[in-house]
């Protein structure tokens, strides 16, 4: 297997495996002009502020999308605000700048209303466009190559086939010299230990602990409720606890560099490969742009059924239920379940579909379909009542 991929090469040293156009609503009210702007530029996509236009209390939201300004997969940046609420687009266009990366701000009020903003903006987008068409694919190591791993719809198979092969093709990725990210805390409750042994030193354990208890307490609705889909129940799963020891596999055996904190104050990102834990939420859409913000340029999804997917990042869907398997599944681990097949044999699949996605292969669902690119942040007031304070 080549230790390299092709990758557009970035001004801050880094390798994006797509080559788009991000257009930011910083807040809803230009959801429309931002959307209106999009479908006039081939290759863009919309990240709109859903949260409100007020910045006290949202920080850890604009830095989501700042960092996912950043990311390898974005090869410039437009903003657009109305002009009436307290989020300067520069918030976001500022630090996307000094990444080296092309990006440019419009005031609605400003820019004389709605219909100039749209023309103005289109030309802009557009300008950007064409930077993009300009960055030509090289051999990038794959050192630089980010991963992020998330589960979703799971049910039986997933602790048994689809988790157990992803946590495999992340030992692989590892060893070659590649990063891999896991999120959702909550559903790694009761394998703190074992995800202790594996900390690279004793803080890192600590860490873990603490911000798994964290999750628990956001999460926790009142005595003897699970916070579970009823998708999980329907599949089979009983408990979090049961369910964690199957989403535990998918984090695969390596060294554990770190647990990485998104908050209002900490954006944590890798500082070497390896592998790591991370607070990602356990949202779907929120996961993808938070792994997005951490600089993954994919993710590999394991699932029963459904399918996730991202404008931004590259999803690979693994799934190990035959009677709920569709053409939405990029990998099929069905005979895990059947003996007709192996964890390693699929994790080797899971690895060259990496490779290939990597290097501009599609995914099944990609280009298909839609699906928003969620914003996911903790309430800071609730995290005070619960006596949660980041250190």
């Amino acid at each position: 297997m080549t230790a390299t991929f092709k990758g557009y090469p970035r001004p801050n040293g880094t390798f994006g495996i797509r080559n788009q156009i991000m257009i930011v609503a910083i807040d809803e009210c230009c959801e429309g002009i931002a959307r209106n702007i999009s479908k006039e530029v081939e290759g863009s996509v919309v990240v709109t502020n859903h949260y409100t236009c007020m910045y006290g209390g949202n920080e850890e939201m604009i830095d989501t999308i700042i960092h996912t300004g950043i990311n390898p997969n974005i090869a410039g940046v437009l903003v657009i605000a109305m002009g009436c609420g307290s989020i300067d687009p520069e918030l976001v266009a500022g630090p996307v700048r000094k990444e080296g990366l092309p990006a440019h701000s419009l005031t609605v009020i400003k820019n004389k209303g709605t219909i100039e903003t749209i023309k103005d903006g289109v030309e802009l987008a557009k300008e950007l466009k064409a930077y993009a068409d300009s960055v030509e694919r090289v051999d990038a190591p794959i050192s630089s190559l980010r991963i992020g791993i998330k589960c979703g719809g799971s049910d039986t198979s997933s602790g048994l086939a689809s988790n157990p092969s992803v946590g495999a093709a992340s030992d692989k990725l590892v060893d070659m010299g590649a990063t891999t990210m896991a999120g959702e805390l909550l559903e790694l409750l009761g394998c703190e230990d074992i995800l202790k042994a594996r900390s690279v030193t004793p803080e890192v354990g600590e860490k873990i602990e603490r911000l798994i208890a964290e999750d628990l307490k956001r999460w926790h609705v009142i005595e003897g409720t699970e916070t579970m889909s009823i998708g999980n129940s329907v599949g089979g799963l009983t408990t979090i606890d049961e369910k964690s020891q199957g989403a535990m596999h998918k984090t695969g055996t390596r060294p554990i560099q770190d647990c990485l904190r998104i908050n209002h104050i900490y954006r944590e990102k890798p500082t070497t490969p390896g592998f790591y834990l991370t607070e990602t939420t356990m949202l779907c859409g929120g996961a993808a742009m938070h792994f997005a913000s951490l600089g993954a340029q994919l993710i590999i999804w394991t699932a029963g059924a459904a399918g996730f997917n991202n404008s931004i990042v590259p999803v690979i869907r693994v799934s190990g239920n035959s009677s709920l398997i569709t053409a939405d599944m990029d990998i099929n681990a069905c005979g895990i379940m059947d003996a007709t097949d192996t964890i390693d044999n699929v994790s080797n699949k899971i690895v060259e579909k990496v490779f290939d996605v990597a290097n501009g292969g599609a995914t099944n669902l990609e280009g298909v379909g839609y699906a928003y690119a969620s914003l996911y942040q903790k309430d800071q007031r609730l995290e005070h009542v619960i006596g949660i304070c980041p250190q």
